[in-house]
């Protein structure tokens, strides 16, 4: 995959929005990430799993994913299809496990204020932007460090060193 830019509609949620809540505990047996992305905020908005078109873009607050390190959190998001997810700031584990799962996230201080629901977004993962299509303003997200581009662009940390273990391989026949 490619980082280019993300555009969507967005979904708003608040601030300290836990794993519990993203991906319910009821579902932990569930392995198939299509069947778990519809649970996504079952108890909270019934309608989010059925509603979301891929590439829209979650909006939320402080502290997005905190409670249990559930993978499963961010894996069912990513099989909805979202584009990203936005919020002013992270658990770690969540955050990580987003990136190790290849579901696109940037840290945007003060974008639950300035983003409603509904608005469409564009989001250039690369220089960290985001553009409010709905209104014309712009956000600076904190930017994602090369390398965590570039496991975005594999679809994940296993595909990435998949990858960087076939090209040492490749390197290494070449030398023989």
């Amino acid at each position: 995959m490619a980082i280019e830019r993300i555009r969507g509609r967005a979904w708003k949620f608040g601030d300290d929005v836990n794993t519990d809540v993203i991906y319910p505990g009821k579902y932990l047996p569930l392995t198939d990430p299509k069947e778990m992305a519809l649970h996504a905020f079952e108890g909270v908005r019934p309608e989010f799993a059925r509603a979301v078109k891929p590439g829209d873009i979650l909006v939320a607050g402080r502290y997005f994913g905190c409670g249990s390190s559930r993978e499963q959190a961010a894996t069912c998001l990513k099989a909805l299809g979202l584009g990203a997810v936005i919020a002013e700031s992270f658990a770690r584990i969540y955050y990580r496990n987003a990136i190790n799962l290849g579901l696109p996230i940037l840290a945007c201080p003060g974008i639950s204020k300035k983003v409603e629901e509904g608005q469409e977004l564009e989001v250039d993962l690369r220089k960290g932007s985001i553009r409010n299509l709905s209104t014309g303003e712009s956000f600076q997200a904190q930017p994602l460090p090369d390398f965590v581009l570039e496991i975005l662009e594999a679809g994940g940390l296993i595909p990435y060193l998949k990858r960087r273990l076939q090209g040492q391989r490749a390197g290494a026949e070449l030398s023989s």
